[in-house]
């Protein structure tokens, strides 16, 4: 971001979750995290260390992800977390903002609202690894949850492949019917789904929940399959069985954090494979790596969300929001 998007002086940029729904649309958002991902392969981004802790109150965890992008010259923070009883008071489950600073003086830039922009950079990284890794001739789509962003993940995959279907299931089917509503919209042919089906039917899997077990079992993954890891970020959590990544070409957005809070803690936990056998998928964007090598081949990617991503996304919404005069200046001096 530069001193004309933040302002001059000791102006802060605001933000705010209006305005970033307003501004920033998939197709930015994709872009965004592309570009940060390809940095990070290269040495140029870094993300700093995770916190993330349970509060010990509403069962909420908070936490921290921050870093630095030296060829966006990005510096900040993303400080929030995940209250899971806000629905019973219409309010989202995840909460966070994020603070942009200056790299060359430290000075806070601007504030931005998280919320959406947490949910559609999510999706824009699925939306990357299917660009990158899924075959192309991928039809038929399958969503393993239903909450706030799997309607999220449909709107960013659909772009990157020709999708004719969406096969969904959830813990409770009720809840399918926001992801049927945004098929409806796309001109998707929608089935409701149970997991094995799903599986036998996708070419393109996303799962998008918060489950502390295996979801999918090794056994029903068809070859050819990608799948999209979009739910394990925290120590415990877990969505597919371990073997399916003996038998998958592995992907991250960063190998430190699948290896430690994503789903391949449990496959390097386990011993069935090691950091080594995990690529990042910035070297696929880089192009110092194939990606899929075969029509046959199942790829995963383990999307666990970092903090470079929040930061891309912001900037973006700043720089759009300066643009279009949606952008509110305060003098904290």
């Amino acid at each position: 971001m530069t001193e004309k998007q933040a302002g001059n002086g000791s102006d802060v940029v605001l933000v705010g979750e209006a305005v970033c729904k307003q501004v920033v649309d998939p197709a930015s958002a994709f872009r965004a995290v592309e570009s940060v991902f390809a940095a990070m392969a290269n040495d140029q981004a870094r993300n700093f260390p995770v916190v993330r802790e349970a509060i010990g109150h509403a069962d909420a965890l908070y936490g921290f992800k921050s870093g630095f992008d030296k060829a966006g010259l990005t510096l900040g923070v993303k400080s929030g977390g995940y209250w899971p009883h806000n629905a019973e008071a219409g309010l989202t489950n995840h909460q966070s903002t994020i603070f942009l600073f200056d790299p060359d003086t430290g000075r806070l830039q601007a504030l931005v609202g998280g919320n959406y922009l947490t949910a559609v950079r999510t999706a824009a990284s699925s939306a990357v690894s299917i660009a990158h890794l899924a075959r192309s001739d991928a039809r038929t789509i399958g969503i393993v949850g239903a909450g706030h962003q799997s309607t999220f993940q449909l709107r960013a995959a659909v772009s990157q492949r020709n999708f004719t279907r969406v096969v969904a299931c959830n813990k409770t089917p009720e809840h399918l019917s926001n992801l049927a509503k945004v098929a409806d919209e796309l001109g998707l042919e929608f089935v409701a789904s149970s997991r094995e089906a799903l599986a036998e039917e996708a070419d393109v899997i996303i799962t998008i929940t918060s489950a502390f077990e295996p979801l999918l079992a090794a056994g029903i993954i068809r070859p050819g399959t990608h799948i999209a890891c979009m739910g394990t970020d925290t120590r415990g959590k877990q969505e597919l069985d371990p073997q399916i990544f003996v038998d998958a070409t592995v992907f991250t957005d960063e190998i430190a954090q699948s290896i430690s809070i994503g789903e391949a803690q449990h496959a390097v936990g386990s011993g069935l494979i090691t950091e080594e056998d995990i690529t990042p998928i910035g070297k696929v964007i880089s192009g110092a790596h194939a990606g899929r090598s075969s029509a046959d081949e199942i790829t995963v990617f383990d999307g666990t969300g970092v903090g470079l991503q929040d930061l891309a996304v912001a900037s973006v919404a700043v720089e759009l929001a300066e643009a279009q005069g949606l952008a509110i200046r305060v003098a904290l001096e």
